[in-house]
């Protein structure tokens, strides 16, 4: 043993228990102080907080540009789906990292399981190419425009 671990206190014997009235009290105390800080600034900025309106101050900032056209575009643009692929991929890389740090000790069976699980992935991935879901550029827009 190295001569850290042995002036590390013992573990408790039966887990950590349920902690004590000492220290749920400091804990509520801390929540409600934090709740009372937060709740007396934000009725301080709206106390504070001017009130006018005008119609030029309603108008949108588009970095002293003055805003022409309407808001919304003709066509969608479903950004949001690079944002969920990248949160699948995210979380697949998790599991395939963890699995690499200790595919050693996992042997075969967590080999098949992983590659159970990247065919899955994999099989979702292909769906979503062949219903389109990967189509979201011009080519794609104009593929859905009915002509005549």
């Amino acid at each position: 043993m190295s001569p850290l671990v042995t002036h590390l206190p013992a573990a408790p014997a039966g887990g950590e228990g349920f902690p004590g009235f000492e220290s749920l009290l400091s804990l509520a105390l801390y929540a409600a102080l934090a709740a009372l800080i937060i709740g007396s600034l934000l009725l301080l900025a709206w106390g504070l907080g001017h009130k006018t309106r005008s119609r030029v101050k309603g108008e949108p900032y588009e970095s002293g540009v003055h805003p022409t056209g309407p808001a919304r575009l003709t066509e969608p643009v479903p950004f949001y789906l690079v944002a969920i692929f990248f949160i699948v991929f995210d979380v697949e890389m998790i599991f395939v990292v963890s699995w690499a740090v200790v595919y050693d000790l996992l042997g075969w069976a967590g080999f098949f399981q992983m590659t159970f699980f990247i065919g899955i992935l994999f099989l979702g991935l292909l769906y979503l190419w062949k219903t389109g879901g990967l189509d979201w550029g011009p080519r794609s827009q104009r593929k859905g425009r009915h002509t005549g």
